[in-house]
């Protein structure tokens, strides 16, 4: 007994010595707070505009159709009112057990209490009695216009997802259950984590999604050998030495997008494309982008055209001697790489040879669901952001991503971080998401009034360089990858831009997954499928009705095609082989540097 006696009061000390240091951290919780610069309104949210309009469409349907509102009201009210009376009738048969519930499963709900535990299951079926509730009312409402309707669907979902009863401590099961067997250790561990987040960005939240000291650029990650055989302002050109004594004539050049880092397609050796297609016997060169900073405010898509992929390929060209190259953009990159294409159609210049996008979008009628963050009000606050900054930082570009996926990309992180105590994974694919870089803010400007909004490129015309582009100045051979539930670039918005396109050879395949593992999908893994269809003349629906489908990743496809388009054999071809001076190891410093003159992101 008093063995007993003195285990229970060792593990008292530890819970009292661990809120004593709940304290001490609140203090400092308070403190970062307190550093918090304010922000921009119209980048947190919509306008007043938004609910004015919501609250006038709500009172004329009041107005004109008062049954159809009463009896959503009258439903909701009754389905409410059942599930408190089967939990009560629970209760009063003597057993402490939940009623039938007949929600949707859902994988923030997965543990067990969530379905026996009679006040978690209350809880959780009364969450989505609402929830479903509010989806009802604001899917019937009438008199908006499509994109107001999108918008308010989209920001009330928000909210919707923020009330989880998951998101707090005191109504999840897993945090209280771990906080009860670690003695609250996992309450001061979370708050720690909290803290550091929060410290790390002067007062504003962002949660640490991998392991930051658990990779290493040119180590165990972006390791693929390779030398810097370029720089100027805009990028290095890494050369990657050969893997095959002997390789394709035409060399291959990919280029990134500059939102993020180059290195998502060289993350461990395992599912690195760049080593994979080094492998196939390519010689292979990839653009590393600059993170820019306030000095770069002035840099437009026409610098990214000129000082960025036209001076890329005359590089390539020199290095190898070839009066060709094959291209590959991927993302914003494939974008700018249909505008190039174009261009050099215009100034009918052959050096390239053929393309390859990566989830490029070149119609952008549809805004999908970026709609939320394409509408004046917050278009106009990016503005006045990158006015006064000069670049968009990576922090906003972030955020905004992430809460396209908030239950997966902010919800479920800051719950496992900051209520259950856990460190953040050695994850590369999440260390790589958030390494992320600004964008200048003149191109930022054009990209999203010319083409997001104004959708230049597919409808009449944009002006670069003292030529008018359109899609269907597109004219080489062309092969697409587009990924099934892209939430960044749907699969049929890309479709209907690249079926525009001018080039009498078009390929295009549907991967399995989304933006990022739709495309890292190596062979060996054999995880993700594709779709496949030669017709490129039917509506997206019906060409996925019609698609073939594939087992396995789509790059041994995508090789068969590029080597058809790559030439004989030659000699492998090294770093330094030509009269091109090496400038340092790969990855390079652009990858790694921070910006000069960055201010500290809010």
């Amino acid at each position: 007994m008093a063995t007993k006696e003195t285990e229970v009061g060792q593990e008292l000390d530890v819970l009292n010595a661990n809120l004593e240091k709940v304290e001490a951290l609140s203090q400092r919780l308070v403190t970062a707070l307190a550093s918090k610069q304010p922000q921009r309104p119209g980048l947190q949210g919509p306008g007043e505009d938004l609910y004015l309009k919501a609250f006038t469409a709500y009172m004329t349907e009041v107005m004109s159709n008062p049954a159809k509102l009463m009896e959503q009201q009258v439903t909701y009210w009754g389905k409410a009112l059942r599930h408190y009376i089967d939990a009560q009738q629970a209760l009063v048969r003597g057993k402490f057990e939940a009623p039938d519930d007949p929600t949707p499963t859902d994988k923030r709900f997965s543990n067990p209490l969530w379905q026996s535990h009679p006040y978690f299951n209350f809880l959780k079926q009364q969450y989505m009695l609402n929830s479903e509730a509010v989806k009802s009312a604001v899917a019937q409402l009438e008199g908006l216009e499509p994109r107001e309707k999108k918008r308010l669907e989209y920001f009330s979902q928000q909210i919707v997802d923020l009330y989880s009863p998951a998101n707090f401590f005191g109504s999840n099961p897993d945090a209280l259950t771990r906080a009860v067997e670690t003695n609250g250790q996992s309450i001061v561990d979370g708050l720690e984590n909290l803290v550091r987040d929060l410290e790390a960005s002067d007062g504003s939240l962002s949660v640490t999604l991998a392991d930051k000291n658990a990779f290493k650029l040119g180590s165990n990650i972006a390791a693929t050998p390779g030398k810097v055989v370029f720089r100027n302002r805009m990028f290095e050109l890494i050369q990657y030495e050969p893997q095959t004594e002997s390789v394709h004539e035409t060399p291959l050049l990919i280029f990134p997008p500059w939102i993020n880092k180059y290195y998502i397609m060289d993350l461990k050796p395992q599912n690195s494309l760049i080593r994979w297609v080094v492998e196939q016997g390519y010689t292979l060169f990839v653009v590393s982008w600059v993170n820019p900073d306030a000095s770069y405010a002035d840099v437009g898509l026409d610098t990214y055209m000129e000082e960025g992929f036209l001076a890329a390929i005359e590089q390539v060209k020199e290095i190898t001697g070839r009066d060709q190259v094959n291209t590959v953009g991927y993302c914003i990159a494939g974008t700018m790489l249909s505008l190039t294409l174009a261009y050099l159609h215009k100034q009918k210049d052959k050096s390239i040879k053929s393309a390859t996008f990566f989830t490029m979008l070149s119609d952008f009628s549809d805004q999908g669901e970026f709609t939320p963050f394409l509408s004046d009000d917050f278009v106009d606050s990016l503005e006045e952001e990158m006015k006064e900054k000069g670049v968009l930082y990576s922090s906003i570009m972030s955020r905004t991503f992430s809460f396209l996926r908030a239950n997966d990309l902010v919800y479920q992180p800051a719950i496992r971080s900051y209520m259950m105590g856990e460190a953040p994974p050695a994850f590369d694919l999440l260390f790589w998401n958030g390494d992320g870089a600004n964008l200048p803010a003149r191109m930022t400007t054009e990209y999203l009034r010319w083409l997001c909004q104004g959708n230049r490129f597919a409808e009449g015309g944009i002006d670069i360089r003292g030529e008018t582009l359109s899609i269907k100045d597109v004219r080489v051979p062309i092969c697409s990858i587009a990924c099934e539930n892209d939430h960044i670039a749907a699969w049929k918005s890309c479709y209907n831009g690249f079926r525009q396109m001018g080039s009498r050879s078009k390929t295009f395949i549907v991967s399995q997954s989304g933006h990022v593992a739709g495309i890292v999908n190596p062979p060996t893994k054999n995880k993700y499928g594709h779709f496949i269809n030669d017709d490129l003349t039917l509506a997206p629906d019906v060409w996925m009705e019609g698609a073939e489908f594939h087992e396995g990743s789509w790059w041994p496809r995508w090789e068969v095609w590029l080597s058809k388009r790559s030439g004989k054999s030659v000699p492998a071809r090294h770093p330094g082989d030509s009269e091109q001076s090496i400038l340092g190891d790969a990855p390079g410093t652009y990858v790694v540097a921070k910006p000069l003159h960055a201010e500290t992101e809010a």
